[in-house]
């Protein structure tokens, strides 16, 4: 048998090298179709977490905790506190990045402007 594999030249090496980079630097490039799809599925998590923040609201206006230790009702007051924080954390945050991503893709409907310098 004769052996044909061939080893590539260190040049043959490097454009192929350059021409992968370009191709990853294309494939980056997002699109108006991928902040679209991002701000609906931002705004949809947000629109969830707002229903789970009502709900723990409502639990634990309608569950208050009753200790007699002092310390304990610190305790349970802190992580009501927290809970309720967090969710309505997560509903702003959602929220917000689903406004941005929405600028964002109004804006990529649109063609840069490019100044010309005389």
């Amino acid at each position: 048998m004769i052996d044909q594999t061939k080893k590539p030249s260190p040049e043959s090496e490097d454009q192929n090298e350059m021409k992968m980079k370009e191709k990853v630097v294309q494939s980056s490039r997002k699109g108006p179709l991928s902040f679209l799809s991002g701000a609906l599925t931002s705004f949809f998590f947000a629109w969830l977490s707002f229903l789970l923040s009502r709900k723990v609201v409502i639990y634990f206006v309608l569950h208050s905790p009753n200790y007699t230790s002092q310390f304990a009702q610190s305790i349970a007051s802190a992580m009501k506190t927290l809970a309720i924080g967090m969710c309505f954390l997560a509903t702003f945050t959602f929220a917000f990045i689903g406004l941005g991503l929405s600028i964002v893709f109004i804006r990529s409907l649109f063609p840069d402007k490019v100044h010309e310098d005389d």
